[in-house]
C-alpha cells in the first residue's frame, strides 16, 4: 500500500477550510498509511478546526492586504517574507509527495514555493469569481479544480478541472423522509416550513429581516427554523416563544433542518451553494455584499442564470422581499422548476473527483 506524505493549506474562512478537511479524509481513505500536515494562518479558524477533524496544522504568520489603507498593510511585505521563509523550512523538513491549496492567505505562500521546489501541486477554487491567491497560484501549480464554467477568463484553460466544491457526508445522504425530518422539528405539517441561514457566524441583516417578518411569514401559513449565528443568539432567541418559530444558534443536524424545509433563504458562500445544489430545495439567496470582490453575488448569479435559484440583494429587501416571497409560496410550479434546476446543478461526487486528480499528480 502507498505511503504517501500530503502537505495541504486553506484557511480564514469555512469555505476554505471544510473543503480541505474533506480532501484529507478521502486522501486518508485511499492512502491509510499517508501523513498529512495543513498549514494555516496563525490566528485564523483553521488552527482550531484543524485540529478537531484529527489532523496537524502548521501556522504562518499572514494576512490578506485591507481593501482600505491601513497600518496594517504597512506589516504586509514583512509578514509575507517571513511565511515564505517559514513555509520554505516547513516544505524541506515535511519533504511532501504532494502540496493541495484550497485559497486563503496561507496557501500563498505554502505552494508558491512548492511549485518553485518542483513538488507537484494543485488548488481547488470554490467560487465563480477567483480570490487573488488563487489567480496568482494558477500560474505555477499543475492543476486547477473549479465548481463552475468559465473559469478560463482567470486560470490557463489546459489546467482547468471541473470538479465541484465538496461537500460534507451527511449532506449527501439526506434523510429522505421528510415528515420524520418535520417531526424532529415538532413542525407542522400544514405549513410551510422556510429553513434560513446566514452562515456560521450568522448575518446582521438576514437577521433583521426575518426579525422584521415574523408576522408577515404567520399570515402566509410558514413555519420558521432560523439559524441566527451565535454571535446574534442573544438577540434573537426570545422569538422562540412565537408559535412556528424556532430560533437556534446553530444547527448541529444540519441534514434534517435541509430535509424538513419545503424553502431555504441562504448566504451565497461557496460551500453553502454546493450544498443547496445537492439538497434540491427551492432556495433564496440574499448574498453578502461584505465580501472580497463581491463573489457570494457572483456565485448566486450564477445559479440564477441557469434558473436554479432566486437571488435579491440587500439593498432590495425592504422594497421586493415580501412580493418575491409570496409569489414562490403561492406557485407549485416555480418550486418544482427551482428545484429541479439547483439538483441539476449539483456535482456530489467532487471529493472524489478532486483526489482523483491529485493521484495524477502523484502517478505523473
Amino acid at each position: 500500500m502507498s505511503k504517501y506524505k500530503f502537505i495541504i493549506s486553506g484557511g480564514g474562512t469555512g469555505g476554505h477550510i471544510y473543503p480541505a478537511i474533506a480532501i484529507a479524509n478521502e486522501l486518508k481513505e485511499r492512502y491509510p498509511e499517508s501523513t498529512f500536515l495543513f498549514v494555516g494562518a496563525k490566528d485564523k479558524m483553521e488552527m482550531e478546526k484543524v485540529p478537531q477533524a484529527g489532523f496537524e496544522i502548521e501556522g504562518l504568520w499572514i494576512s490578506g492586504i485591507q481593501r482600505k489603507l491601513t497600518a496594517k498593510n504597512l506589516l504586509f511585505p514583512f509578514k509575507l517574507i517571513a511565511s515564505l521563509l517559514r513555509a520554505r523550512k516547513i516544505l524541506k523538513k515535511f519533504e511532501p509527495d504532494a502540496v493541495v491549496g484550497t485559497g486563503g492567505f496561507a496557501s500563498g505562500p505554502v505552494l508558491n514555493m512548492a511549485t518553485r521546489y518542483k513538488i507537484p501541486s494543485l488548488i481547488q477554487e470554490q467560487n465563480s469569481f477567483p480570490g487573488i491567491t488563487n489567480k496568482l497560484l494558477a500560474k505555477s501549480v499543475q492543476k486547477v479544480c473549479v465548481a463552475y464554467d468559465d473559469l478560463e477568463r482567470f486560470f490557463p484553460k489546459d489546467k482547468i478541472v471541473k470538479t465541484g466544491n465538496p461537500v460534507r457526508e451527511r449532506i449527501l445522504n439526506l434523510p429522505e423522509n421528510q415528515i420524520e425530518s418535520k417531526n424532529s422539528f415538532k413542525l407542522r405539517h400544514n405549513k410551510i416550513t422556510l429553513l434560513v441561514l446566514g452562515g456560521s457566524l450568522g448575518s446582521r441583516r438576514i437577521n433583521q429581516l426575518i426579525d422584521e417578518k415574523l408576522e408577515f411569514f404567520e399570515t402566509q401559513n410558514v413555519e420558521v427554523i432560523w439559524q441566527c449565528g451565535k454571535l446574534y443568539y442573544q438577540q434573537y432567541y426570545r422569538n422562540n416563544q412565537r408559535k412556528g418559530v424556532q430560533v437556534h444558534a446553530f444547527l448541529n443536524e444540519m441534514e434534517v433542518a435541509y430535509s424538513a424545509a419545503d424553502i431555504v433563504i441562504s448566504r451565497a458562500g461557496a460551500s453553502s451553494v454546493s450544498e443547496l445544489c445537492v439538497v434540491g430545495k427551492p432556495v433564496i439567496f440574499i448574498p453578502s455584499p461584505n465580501v472580497a470582490e463581491d463573489h457570494q453575488t457572483k456565485n448566486a448569479q450564477a445559479i440564477v442564470n441557469d434558473g436554479g435559484a432566486l437571488m435579491i440583494k440587500e439593498t432590495e429587501l425592504d422594497v421586493n422581499f415580501e412580493n418575491l416571497f409570496s409569489q414562490l409560496i403561492n406557485s407549485k410550479e416555480r418550486q418544482e422548476s427551482l428545484s429541479t434546476q439547483i439538483k441539476s446543478l449539483a456535482l456530489p461526487n467532487a471529493t472524489s473527483a478532486i483526489v482523483d486528480e491529485i493521484e495524477k499528480l502523484l502517478e505523473g
